[in-house]
């Protein structure tokens, strides 16, 4: 009997190759639209108007919701700019962040190199929970209005 076949220099049994790929399937197909939607709002600058609809909690209420100015947030953290992401909404680029890390722990998973714990997960999503009505009404008050878009 034959010994079964490696990739050259890997030491990784050629039948091993589909099934990684296969396990990374669900993090790039979460990330494609994303990049998408992404790559178009860095091409569209969402500070001119007529190429996004308005916030419909800003429309009704006149208040900042947690989103208000996540659009420019990202369309300055995809042209490098920080500060002026930070200046735009500082909980969408916290957000961003947090959504990349959560995804990339999620591909790390899938590959299986080294184990997340869903309790990383879970304290990471109930954080943004529960830090979205505070920012929101922060950014709302007087003393917030740093945080305003």
């Amino acid at each position: 009997m034959s010994a079964p076949s490696t990739v050259p220099g890997t030491g990784v049994s050629v039948a091993a190759r589909p099934d990684r790929l296969r396990r990374l399937l669900p993090p790039t197909l979460v990330a494609l639209p994303l990049l998408a939607a992404t790559g178009y709002v860095a091409a569209v600058d969402p500070a001119k108007p007529g190429h996004y609809p308005s916030c419909p909690i800003l429309l009704g209420t006149g208040l900042y919701c947690p989103g208000c100015g996540g659009l420019r947030a990202l369309h300055e953290l995809t042209h490098g700019n920080v500060l002026g992401a930070l200046d735009y909404n500082a909980f969408g680029v916290l957000f961003i962040l947090a959504g990349g890390l959560l995804w990339l722990s999620w591909l790390v998973t899938r590959l299986r190199v080294r184990p997340v714990h869903a309790r990383l997960v879970l304290v990471v999503s109930v954080a943004m929970l529960a830090i979205a009505p505070v920012f929101m009404v922060v950014r709302n008050l007087p003393f917030g209005q740093l945080l305003a878009p």
